[in-house]
């Protein structure tokens, strides 16, 4: 943190002489990289106990992943990782969210796609991103899509949608680990008897 601090004040020092057009743009990219000092401390002082953030470079607060273990639901005890980009036009545009684990869900893409309200841009029903939303709010999205967010009825993978809406245990199948399987039948209370998944869930390079 104190290295991006040091490295804000030589680019305020530097903008002089600048053209319009380029300091323009470094102005837009300072206004992001305070903007995210101050929220990735809020952030990781407000963590889920179910998340994790780890940011491969101090320098570049813009670029981080999150790991995500639900403690409940369906996805209890797997653990999936995302990558999130903040775009140089933050805070007037959402980050950029990608899943890297491969996932059954029906709001989450097998290509990493994630619906999430607060992620759209536009939005017609007031729920997209404004700018008074925050990281933190990025996360405790995320973090919900395995819990209270889980959405069956408005999905973007229509598959999972379908296939948990007319077989239950099949769809479990796609998600419990392989040990797990010979142990599941119809009358199965699913959402009382989920069996740690972390075995099934693999993060892609």
């Amino acid at each position: 943190m104190l290295t991006l601090a040091r490295k804000l004040k030589k680019d305020d020092a530097g903008k002089a002489g600048r053209s319009s057009a380029t300091s323009d743009s470094a102005h837009r990219v300072s206004i992001r990289d305070r903007l995210l000092t101050k929220e990735v401390a809020d952030l990781e002082a407000n963590l889920p106990s179910t998340c994790k953030a780890s940011f491969p470079d101090e320098n570049k607060l813009h670029h981080f992943q999150l790991s995500v273990s639900p403690d409940e639901g369906y996805y209890q005890s797997g653990k999936f990782q995302f990558e999130v980009d903040v775009p140089e036009a933050y805070n007037m545009v959402p980050p950029k969210v990608r899943c890297l684990t491969r996932i059954w869900h029906p709001n989450i893409t097998e290509n990493g796609e994630i619906c999430l309200s607060l992620l759209r841009e536009h939005s017609i029903d007031g729920t997209g991103w404004a700018p008074t939303r925050t990281l933190k709010d990025v996360v405790w999205g995320l973090n919900s899509l395995f819990t209270d967010l889980l959405n069956f009825d408005d999905p973007l993978n229509i598959d999972a949608a379908e296939h948990h809406l007319r077989d239950k245990v099949g769809c479990m199948r796609m998600i419990l680990p392989s040990y797990f399987i010979p142990f599941l039948s119809s009358d199965l209370e699913l959402t009382q008897k989920v069996s740690p998944v972390s075995d099934m869930h693999t993060t892609h390079s």
